[in-house]
């Protein structure tokens, strides 16, 4: 059964450079590979999903630009309903400076172009089309008015409105209270009050934000897996052992495709089991969309 997933994000032109080791500040470094496609965590979490076998429409804005052009062709090359992303004429498309270390690790800073355009105005447009059933993905690379504009919609209309807050945003308390789930890392769940050294730590701080940070919690904890947590239930799943070589975008792997489940009515712990499958695979292989799994 197919059920669409609205996904209303970044979309970026990644320019990715390959790097022996990251520089100290103040040093110059020289990259052994460079590359540029496809990226922001909207348009990668909506690949993920469509490749998970969901029906992907992406709420989403890019430059008048050749990277815009470029992006925007290429997210309708994966699968992913592209009517609503729109060029934004006289701003550049967002663009995400990326370096990957010879262990696979990843900095990286982005500029937001164009995503900065979608506003809550583009949310009020989309109410129609959600209603219970619905799920709705976001994330942090969009203006937090965005969030909390989608947040009450979602909440009015009976839609599951699913949160990846990353990069961390100031938005509404009752924005996170309506997040099922809020999905961050162990670095932005720092930021909300969360904390843990191990596993069964992070799965207790997330049995005690469940119903209360937000409906639900998960806490990606990288090659160790993930946890999560609803106001009944809690877990720690653990993910695979394996060689990593890039994992740039695997988190995004890991929510397209958590969204992608919970979309067809998968509980929270059988989608976050799927999710790290998904992501484990993704950082065995070079690139970011490029090394997501096909279901």
């Amino acid at each position: 059964m197919k059920r669409t997933l609205l996904v209303v994000g970044s979309v970026n032109v990644d320019a990715v450079s390959g790097v022996e080791r990251f520089p100290a500040p103040g040093e110059t470094v020289l990259a052994s590979s460079y590359r540029q496609g496809l990226g922001g965590k909207g348009a990668n979490q909506a690949v993920a999903a469509a490749l998970d076998g969901a029906r992907v429409e992406l709420v989403a804005r890019t430059g008048d630009d050749a990277g815009g052009a470029a992006v925007r062709a290429e997210l309708a090359a994966w699968g992913v309903d592209v009517t609503d992303v729109a060029a934004v004429r006289g701003v550049p498309t967002g663009i995400a400076q990326i370096l990957v270390d010879a262990r696979g690790e990843n900095m990286i800073a982005v500029s937001s172009g164009a995503n900065d355009a979608l506003d809550a105005a583009a949310v009020d447009a989309l109410a129609d089309r959600l209603g219970p059933g619905t799920t709705v993905l976001s994330q942090g690379e969009v203006p937090v008015e965005v969030l909390d504009r989608l947040a009450e919609v979602c909440r009015d209309r009976g839609a599951r409105f699913v949160l990846n807050l990353a990069p961390p945003r100031d938005v509404a308390p009752r924005t996170l209270r309506t997040a099922d789930p809020l999905v961050v890392n162990e670095h932005e769940a720092r930021t909300l009050g969360l904390d843990g050294a191990d596993p069964e730590d992070w799965r207790l701080a997330c049995a005690a934000a469940a119903g209360r940070l937000a409906e639900a919690v998960v806490v990606t904890l990288g090659a160790r897996g993930a946890v999560a947590a609803t106001c009944t239930s809690s877990a720690y799943v653990a993910a695979p052992v394996v060689d990593a070589v890039d994992a740039t975008g695997a988190g995004d792997a890991f929510v397209g495709v958590l969204a992608s489940r919970l979309a067809v009515g998968v509980d929270l712990g059988g989608a976050v089991q799927s999710a790290v499958a998904a992501a484990s695979q993704a950082v065995t292989r070079h690139g970011t969309v490029e090394s997501y799994p096909r279901r």
